[in-house]
């Protein structure tokens, strides 16, 4: 009986060169593919919670603000750990079958450092801000979508199979567009965090399709011209008087 050696490469999704979720769980052994999902998905909800607990009533849209850096940072790294590691789940995948299940916290833990640095830098300049600022904020989201920075991450990200830093470092890259959106339109909303959430995972978990892609992006400016244009119109952009 012929017996495939544990660090065989992993099949590719065609046509990318990359390998699929669906490979690596099925090449990876049973023990480990479930103890780092399990792991990876109850680590995520469990963020999700602690954030959603946090960041209740904070919500002011453009006007929000962002506290104590000492409170900020515990929500933030919350945030992105619920955010985050669910489409980075390939990733710690790949790490689990080429190293052990005994990896992954470390590769985890890595990169969610680049997260927590990102949000350094946010805190240092996000301020309250204008509707104008907002707007221009989401238009740059979306024409960055198109750039070839955006495709090289967002190809690197799929393929990284070196430390979680650097692959924290190219779903940064690959995603800036998208992060800048929350930061821009409400820092602590829930809602917007939902959003791109989904759209973070989808495009990890997915090849990149023009069809998909281009209407996303042209979506994203349209609501950034939107801003600029009605921004009494836009949702919870605007906190009540």
């Amino acid at each position: 009986m012929k017996v495939e050696p544990q660090n065989a490469a992993l099949p590719a999704a065609r046509g990318t060169g990359v390998p699929t979720l669906t490979a690596a769980v099925t090449r990876a052994t049973p023990a480990v593919t479930a103890g780092t999902l399990t792991g990876t998905l109850v680590l995520a909800a469990a963020c999700w919670i602690i954030a959603v607990w946090q960041m209740h009533g904070m919500d002011m849209g453009t006007a929000t603000q962002l506290g104590s850096f000492g409170a900020f940072i515990a929500v933030w790294v919350a945030m992105m750990a619920a955010m985050m590691l669910p489409g980075a789940a390939p990733a710690l995948l790949r790490r689990a079958h080429a190293s052990g299940v005994r990896a992954v916290p470390l590769f985890a833990g890595s990169y969610l450092a680049v997260w927590a640095l990102a949000g350094v830098a946010m805190y240092g300049v996000d301020r309250p801000h204008g509707t104008l600022a907002a707007g221009t904020v989401t238009v740059a989201a979306g024409i960055y979508e198109f750039t070839p920075v955006k495709k090289h991450f967002r190809r690197r990200g799929r393929a990284s199979t070196g430390s979680g830093f650097g692959f924290g470092l190219c779903c940064a890259g690959s995603t800036i567009g998208l992060m800048a959106m929350p930061a821009a339109l409400g820092a602590m909303s829930i809602t917007w965090m939902a959003v791109i959430t989904v759209l973070a995972c989808a495009q990890k978990l997915l090849p990149p399709k023009a069809a998909i892609d281009v209407p996303l992006a042209l979506a994203i400016i349209g609501l950034g011209s939107w801003i600029v244009i009605a921004p009494a119109l836009v949702p919870g952009l605007v906190p009540s008087m």
